[in-house]
């Protein structure tokens, strides 16, 4: 029997016209920087967002589709310190669990990449967040080991994502264009030759909201 190969993934990134993944400013008040959320308006309205906020009704099509897309099939993932949250530095303490309560949206093992170490911290429905601190590729190793043949896929922020492009490690990159202009922060293609790397456009699809385009590496 053929064993599915695990395929390291970018799914639902939203970045501004201007390019910005994240907006200047990070803090508590606003984990994607000032202005930075509105390159998420258009997940707010679907029936994948209604659902897991625990409520129901929302619209379905294109939009939809993509964010359901996104989590198929997922046996980890890997996020930055800045995704886990607003904590710099050495961890004061271990209270900071996280921006999404006691049940994170993951249900997977979810490897955060840090320079300081914290002991594991498992969470309600299958999610259990380990901090890595050896850098990109020990965090792939463990979540492909923990993956298990599924899919493996790269959140934010932007700076993770550039680190896992320059070394050609992601297979597909679906980012999210969205009708705004954020002007500052991180944007998501400095320096990163993607052409030189090997990746290409292989579906551009429009929504009244959003532009989807998926990229693929060609290796």
């Amino acid at each position: 029997m053929n064993e599915k190969k695990t395929r390291v993934r970018v799914a639902s990134f939203s970045i501004s016209l201007d390019g910005y993944g994240a907006a200047a400013d990070q803090s508590l008040d606003n984990p994607m920087g000032i202005g930075g959320m509105d390159v998420h308006n258009w997940v707010f309205s679907t029936r994948w967002w209604k659902q897991i906020q625990g409520g129901e009704g929302g619209t379905e099509g294109i939009d939809n589709d993509f964010l359901v897309r996104g989590f198929e099939n997922l046996g980890a993932w890997i996020i930055g310190r800045n995704m886990f949250g607003p904590v710099r530095g050495s961890w004061p303490d271990m209270n900071w669990k996280g921006w999404w309560g006691n049940n994170p949206p993951y249900h997977v093992p979810v490897y955060v990449l840090t320079h300081y170490a914290r002991p594991p911290l498992k969470m309600e429905g299958g999610t259990t967040f380990y901090f890595i601190t050896e850098g990109i590729h020990d965090a792939l190793a463990k979540a492909r080991e923990a993956a298990n043949g599924k899919d493996i896929r790269i959140g934010g922020g932007v700076n993770v994502i550039q680190q896992y492009l320059r070394e050609g490690l992601i297979d597909e990159l679906h980012i999210a264009i969205t009708p705004t202009i954020i002007g500052r922060g991180e944007r998501l293609f400095d320096n990163v030759d993607l052409r030189k790397l090997g990746y290409e456009c292989v579906r551009f699809e429009a929504s009244e909201k959003v532009t989807h385009v998926i990229l693929q590496h060609n290796k």
